[in-house]
């Protein structure tokens, strides 16, 4: 391991560690309504908002009411996006004179940017004008993980045994306090280590061989602010973050990989804080750190060996570059790639398809989970989920009726929760069967053997886990998997959130039962461990006979030299 690998680990880690308590406490400020020091130069801005749109900071929502208002403003801010993507030809900063976008992709794009997936099945560049990067999926990549972190914030209320609040207030707080501040500083930084932000055209660029080379530009220095601030994931152009233009210095690559886990960290931490509860916060932040370095440690070890079929040749003892950025080097990368996938942010700083097997399986294990701290809010809401379910399976283990933060857990606590939980395998295995028997979705899939079957698994996978990343080598294009992963991104949003939130709130109508000697501890190594285990015994027993089909078959076969 190089010094370079292990300082950029350690500075990554050392951020979040300085970074978890202060940024987690400040949220909780901000949506208890204590005194923070935004809100000066911010509620007049904030209460002339509410004012145009009849809201009042104070009142309430039930779950019902607020996932209704949750699903509704999403719904508004797909419609736009779609009737502006079919109209990109004629509206304003579009000084490439890029055509209307195609009914199939203007729906694909509109329902991966609402749902915080930014799935794209385009290259940015070549596709999509000023406008629609930066006042159409621009003004997404803001609005909509401000809307899941609300619902984050509506669950953490809940939990707490406060009342939901109003999700309007909650989805402008998000936007005013954490995600507008945090951009112009990630943005600022951008810009200064040399990326464009800019209205003018592309520059058309003479090469010293004689040929004539278009270099696009844009204002991405602030699409990259928010495209990880926010967990979204989108590209500016089609190589994403491996691009220069987007992703320059091997500072900037820290600064995204940080940008990606700060509040999704911080949230766990803020959870602790507004129940009172930090121990507990602490072994989730634990068992999420865990995977996490898990994660890395599959990613990075495979790739820093190198391809086992190239070694035994003696061509090569070098780590696999392939598809990777010299700039980055492994380690840049991999704590990039491991960041990208545990916070379902989905931009990528290398080519996915060309990692070897176990790496990829990392890739399929943190979609699967979709709990190692994930997106704002959204992630804690799915580790909560396999809470509730733990302390289920605890409480028929020792023959008595569970409970978490002293509340029971029931009957419909226990079903909304699986509920939850099969949705997400469900969307993943469902579609993959679907494009594997109908030829329009065997067209799609450009490699042979299991490595053509991982393909599609990752695009279903990438649509379910609303992580927007692909494996390559897949025909997103087609309008199977236009229309295919737009459903899915849409079903896989909002079905388990909403689940979510009505289980929020009947914890909440519960009375709060005294402390016995009986009651099971939801912290420390024990509980940590066995939620660890719950966590990982679910997902092997769901997803293991799909990846014994993909990666690990395409490992062994790797193994044994086999090519296709």
């Amino acid at each position: 391991m190089s010094v370079q690998t292990i300082v950029t680990w350690a500075v990554v880690a050392a951020i979040f560690a300085l970074t978890v308590k202060p940024l987690g406490t400040y949220i909780v400020r901000v949506f208890t309504f204590q005194p923070t020091i935004l809100d000066k130069p911010l509620r007049p801005l904030e209460n002339a908002v509410f004012r145009m749109f009849g809201v009042d900071r104070d009142s309430n929502m039930t779950a019902k009411q607020y996932g209704i208002a949750f699903v509704l403003s999403n719904l508004a801010w797909m419609i736009l996006s779609y009737v502006f993507l079919r109209m990109q030809g004629i509206l304003p900063f579009n000084p490439q004179h890029f055509g209307a976008i195609n009914p199939q992709l203007a729906f694909n794009t509109a329902t991966s940017f609402t749902t915080n997936t930014n799935w794209q099945a385009y290259s940015g560049e070549n596709t999509m004008s000023y406008f629609s990067q930066f006042a159409n999926l621009g003004f997404l990549q803001f609005v909509t993980p401000a809307a899941g972190g609300a619902v984050g914030i509506a669950f953490l209320r809940a939990l707490s045994g406060r009342k939901l609040g109003n999700y309007f207030v909650d989805l402008t707080l998000m936007c005013t306090r954490l995600l507008l501040p945090l951009a112009i500083v990630v943005g600022l930084i951008m810009v200064g280590q040399g990326v464009p932000e800019t209205l003018a055209p592309y520059l058309h660029i003479h090469t010293i061989s004689g040929q004539t080379q278009v270099v696009p530009r844009g204002p991405i220095a602030s699409w990259e602010a928010i495209e990880h601030l926010g967990n979204n994931g989108g590209g500016y152009t089609n190589a994403n973050s491996a691009n220069p233009l987007e992703n320059p210095t091997p500072f900037t690559n820290v600064v995204q990989t940080v940008a990606m886990g700060l509040i999704p960290v911080a949230f766990f931490y803020a959870f602790g804080v507004m129940t009172g509860r930090k121990k507990v916060a602490w072994t989730l932040i634990g068992v999420a750190g865990t995977i996490f370095a898990v994660l890395l440690a599959m990613i990075y070890v495979p790739e820093h060996l190198g391809n086992p079929l190239i070694n035994a040749l003696g061509l090569n003892t070098h780590a696999n570059m392939v598809g990777k950025e010299l700039r980055f080097g492994i380690g840049g990368t991999s704590i990039f790639e491991t960041a990208t996938m545990s916070f379902t942010t989905g931009s990528v700083a290398s080519a996915h398809d060309s990692f070897l097997p176990i790496p990829g399986l990392a890739f399929f294990t943190a979609m699967f989970l979709n709990l190692v701290f994930g997106g704002k809010g959204v992630g804690l809401i799915n580790m909560m989920m396999f809470v509730i379910i733990a302390v289920f399976l605890m409480g028929l283990m020792v023959g008595r009726t569970p409970e978490f933060l002293g509340k029971k857990i029931e009957t419909r606590e226990v079903s909304l929760a699986s509920i939850a939980f099969l949705l997400h395998p469900l969307l993943i295995l469902v579609g993959t069967a679907l494009a594997i028997a109908l030829p329009v979705g065997l067209k799609g899939v450009y490699n042979p053997g299991p490595q053509g079957f991982s393909e599609i698994l990752y695009g279903f996978s990438s649509a379910a886990a609303n992580n927007g990343s692909a494996f390559g080598g897949l025909g997103a294009a087609l309008p199977f998997y236009e229309v295919a992963l737009g459903v899915t991104v849409l079903i896989g949003r909002y079905a388990s959130l909403m689940a979510m939130l009505l289980l929020g709130e009947s914890l909440l109508r519960k009375k709060t039962v005294p402390v016995t000697s009986g009651t099971m501890r939801t912290e420390g190594w024990l509980f940590g461990g066995i939620l660890l285990g719950a966590i990982v015994v679910l997902n092997a027993l769901t997803f293991f006979p799909v990846a014994a089909l993909g990666p690990l078959a395409n490992h062994y076969l790797l193994m044994a030299h086999h090519l296709f």
